[in-house]
């Protein structure tokens, strides 16, 4: 009797054949002859899951990964300004499976910039991101006097941070060190909280006896 075929864990087994290729020779260089030859399946298997489109794979390789970086489940301290931090720490490749999803994602980001069909998924996914940054560090400075455009000035900092992170480990040979990008983040964020003076709580005021 044939083995049972799970498709789902063979269109796995193509994505992480696409990434893999993405990170060692460029978005460019996928066809379905390489996917073959990395993954070890059949180019009719492949066309059997996906068609003879090579476009097709391109786009669920995308969903996989926004779906990976989106599905990262951190142990979020209760410290707003420590949940800042290990947010950040968790969406920088520390590892170097993360290291290549990144190269790939970087380089399907770069791609959107002129590709409707990858813009928005890309986009998506980007506000997402900044808009959780975002809403942690208004929670983070909630003790702080600060007004709504040093908020978003002071987000879009750590937003860049994260991006700085993301395309620096994509030029680098090795993923980046999680102690060094958690002290950076630390730092970052004492000097945003000290850049702002404490919120004095109003006086209670006595009812007369």
């Amino acid at each position: 009797m044939p083995r049972r075929v799970d498709p789902d864990a063979r269109r796995a087994q193509v994505a992480d054949a696409v990434i893999d290729e993405i990170a060692a020779h460029g978005l460019r260089s996928v066809t379905l002859a390489r996917i073959s030859a990395r993954s070890g399946l059949a180019i009719g298997s492949i066309r059997h899951y996906f068609g003879d489109n090579l476009r097709e794979v391109m786009s669920f390789t995308l969903g996989v990964l926004l779906q990976r970086a989106e599905h990262r489940n951190p142990e979020l301290s209760g410290d707003p300004a420590s949940r800042v931090a290990e947010l950040v720490v968790l969406v920088a490749p520390t590892s170097e499976q993360e290291r290549k999803e990144n190269i790939a994602l970087v380089e399907y980001r770069v791609m959107a910039r002129t590709d409707p069909g990858f813009a928005a998924e890309v986009a998506t996914t980007s506000l997402a991101a900044a808009e959780a940054i975002r809403s942690l560090l208004r929670a983070a400075l909630a003790d702080r006097v600060i007004d709504e455009e040093a908020l978003h000035r002071e987000a879009l900092l750590l937003l860049t941070l994260v991006e700085g992170f993301s395309l620096g480990s994509a030029l680098s040979p090795a993923p980046l060190q999680e102690a060094d990008v958690r002290a950076v983040v630390t730092d970052t964020l004492h000097r945003i909280r000290g850049a702002y003076p404490p919120r004095r709580e109003a006086p209670v005021e006595r009812s007369g006896t």
